[in-house]
């Protein structure tokens, strides 16, 4: 039986519950206007590809294209962080490898993430750490891949200490440790 399937949002996975071929899907995100303005600001990348109408009309695209790094971007905060799945043991983004811009994103298209685990290793130095690579799709709403590559997460096969700070107190607890 399978532990996870694609579309099963849970909150915070244990080390315990990840496995090889663990498969996840974001939520969307649409693509508007304001974010390639804004994606252009941040990074000063004005092409006239992403900016101007006019340009872009008369390019092999027909049309404004966001910015591949925004794909990337985008697809990034997509995955775990905006759904929770591995809060309970993600500690730090290690790298990509092998991505590659394969389609255009246009300002409307909405894009959502397909991630699975294709590894899973303890770490050579760090006894309660392991490291999870995921082969990644960014896919537009017509299921057309965008992007794709592999991201890697260096992940804790204990319980983090930072996720339990930052649990909400219960009512209880909160108002035990005022004054009396």
């Amino acid at each position: 039986m399978q532990r996870a399937m694609r579309n099963e949002h849970k909150s915070g996975y244990s080390y315990a519950d990840l496995h090889v071929g663990m498969a996840f899907r974001s939520p969307g995100r649409t693509i508007t206007d304001a974010d390639v303005v804004g994606f252009a600001g941040l990074t000063g990348d004005y092409s006239e590809l992403h900016t101007s109408d006019v340009y872009a009309t008369s390019s092999q695209f027909g049309r404004r294209v966001a910015h591949g790094m925004l794909g990337l971007a985008y697809a990034h905060g997509l995955m775990w962080p905006r759904t929770g799945e591995l809060r309970e043991t993600a500690i730090a983004f290690l790298g990509i490898s092998d991505w590659r811009f394969v389609g255009p994103i246009f300002i409307g298209d909405t894009i959502f993430v397909n991630y699975r685990i294709a590894e899973l290793r303890e770490s050579k130095s760090r006894p309660t750490q392991a490291i999870a690579t995921f082969d990644v799709e960014l896919v537009n709403q017509d299921g057309n891949v965008v992007q794709r590559g592999r991201k890697a997460l260096l992940v804790s096969k204990v319980p983090l200490t930072a996720v339990e700070a930052s649990r909400p107190q219960s009512a209880s607890s909160a108002s035990s440790g005022g004054a009396t």
